[in-house]
This record gives C-alpha cells, structure tokens and sequence, in this order.
C-alpha cells in the first residue's frame, strides 16, 4: 500500500472545502435559531396584512354572525332580536330543502364528471405527440375565463333562436331544444358548463402528478404484460390518489360557491320547479334572500350555515386525508 503525500495545493482545496462546509453549517443554525431584535418587530411586519384581514374578512364576517340572530330588512332598516329562529325557520322550510338537495346533485355531479374528464384528458395529454404543448393550452384555457365570461358565451351557444347549437341542431335533425325554458334541460346545461369551466383547473394539477409518476414502475408493468388500462387503473391511478384526493375537496367548494356567475348570466336560478328555480343552488338563494328580497336576516343565516358547511368539509380533508390517501410509489 502506497501513500500520497500531499501536495500544498491539495491541502489548500481541501481546507477551503472544509471551511466552506462549517461556513454553511453556522449559517444553518443562526438560521434555525433566528429571532428578531424587538419583540414588537414581528408584529409590525404583519400589521398591513392584519389590517387588510380585518377590514375585508373578520369585521364582515363579525357582522354576519350578528345578523344571523336578527331579523332584518335592508329597506325598512330595523332589526329584531331572534335568537336561533332564523336558522329554525330556514331548516324548516320546504325551498330551502329543495335548495340543499340541488345543490347536492350539482355538486356530485361536476365533482365526478370534472374530474373523470380532467383525468382522462390530462392522461391522453402527457403522451408524447406532436403539438402537445399546444393542446395542453388549449385545456387550460377555459379556467382563464371569469364566470361571467364563461356564461356569456354558453348563453350565445345555446340561445334557443339564434345560438350556435340550435342552428346546427336544426339544419341537421330539425329540432330547436329550449335549453333555457326546460328545467332539466336547464339544469344539464348548468352542470356542463361548470364542468367545462374548471376543466382547465383539474387538468393542470392531473398533467402535473402525471409527469411526476416514475417511468421504471410504468416500464416494469409494460414487462409484466399488463394492457394500457391495467397500466392506468392498477398501477397510475393510484399513484394519482393524493391529487385526487385534493381535487375532490377543492371542486366541492368551487362549485357550492363559484357556480353563482354561470347561473346568474344562464338562468337566474330558474326555471321553476317544484318551490323554487331547479338551477337556485345554496349560493344563488343567498344572493336572492339578501340582494332582491332585501332579507338581510336570512342571508346572513344562510352565510353561516354554508360557512359550517365548508368547515366540515375542511375538517374532513384534514382527517381523513392521510389515512385514505396512498403516497407512496
């Protein structure tokens, strides 16, 4: 066995290298054990923000809960003390029923609907083909698009005299739907254009976890002679389940309460079905009861119960999220 000694140049890299190394460690903990001068110092940096909060969020929101146990008229402007009778009453109440279970079956169904297109879409994206970057825009598009936007143009698309669709319906088979005037039809409508609107949205986040799977586990399957949907279904999917998981949860709330422009600019929560419109969903009610119906009252109540509503819904992403969901390769 041979030794080498070393040279001055070697020694010198190496005690440059050395004190590089203790360089980073020192700085590592004077960043760990970091703390500001002034105990008051902190406080000040997060003064914009805690105004801004308070100001926009926690005052409007304190004002909320108050109304909620009044009952008040934004004409008249006097308010009555009611304790819980305005959530009684609303509970009670056979719209408010019909309301819940509408909003229910739109939920479920862009939920589910998004999410198998997005997924699908997202899957036949990530392949390697010509113009993929273009597509990949293209499905993306639809969530640049406000609400309001989005509506407008499904409401030229489907206008039952001069929409695009009826057109080309009636210069095929002859027949002219009222996609505005039939409440399922209406309904139908509502549901895919939310679900064309938050397409984009799914698709990124899918395209993302896709590109994130490692090939050698899609590779080993190949070998194992698993067919392209064995591929997708036993072995991707869930490897794609923490990002379903999030997306089920995030479409949940963006349809209770970003569903109001396409329904305002469709519809207007009708047509009329049954107690009330069959596209009036829990956002869209509020809106009626505290912006037409001046019921300042029962808004604030219906605020409330949607905000326990997302809570719970949050409560349970947390909970259960690590114990439902596969991370692991």
């Amino acid at each position: 066995m041979s030794l080498v000694r070393p040279t001055p140049k070697s020694r010198a890299v190496r005690a440059k290298a050395i004190r590089s190394q203790e360089a980073r460690a020192e700085a590592a903990a004077a960043q760990e054990h970091a703390t500001f001068r002034g105990r008051w110092l902190p406080w000040l940096f997060l003064l914009p923000t805690l105004l801004v909060l308070a100001v926009f969020s926690y005052y409007p929101a304190a004002r909320t809960l108050r109304l909620s146990v009044f009952r008040a008229n934004l004409i008249v402007g006097n308010e009555q003390y009611v304790g819980l009778q305005n959530f009684a009453e609303l509970l009670s109440s056979p719209v408010y029923h019909q309301v819940i279970v509408q909003t229910l079956i739109f939920v479920a169904l862009v939920v589910v609907l998004g999410l198998t297109f997005a997924l699908s879409l997202a899957w036949l994206a990530s392949k390697p083909i010509a113009g993929a970057k273009f597509y990949r825009l293209m499905l993306i598009y639809p969530y640049a698009l406000s609400p309001a936007i989005a509506g407008t143009l499904w409401l030229f698309l489907f206008n039952p005299e001069i929409g695009a669709v009826n057109t080309l319906l009636d210069a095929l088979i002859g027949v002219k739907p009222r996609w505005l005037d039939n409440p399922f039809l209406a309904f139908a409508l509502v549901v895919v254009a939310s679900v064309w609107k938050g397409l984009g949205y799914n698709v990124v986040f899918y395209l993302a976890a896709i590109q994130n799977i490692p090939g050698d586990v899609m590779e080993a399957a190949e070998i194992d002679g698993a067919s392209a949907w064995q591929s997708f279904w036993r072995v991707a999917f869930p490897l794609l389940s923490p990002m379903t998981f999030f997306l089920v949860f995030t479409n949940i709330v963006t349809s209770l309460f970003d569903s109001f422009g396409l329904v305002n600019i469709l519809t207007r929560g009708g047509p009329v079905y049954g107690e009330t419109g069959i596209t009036t969903f829990l956002v869209y009610q509020l809106y009626e009861d505290g912006f037409r119906n001046f019921k300042t009252g029962a808004a604030a109540t219906q605020a409330v119960l949607m905000l326990l509503l997302v809570v719970c819904i949050v409560a349970m992403q947390f909970r259960y999220g690590n114990r439902k969901v596969h991370y692991g390769a």
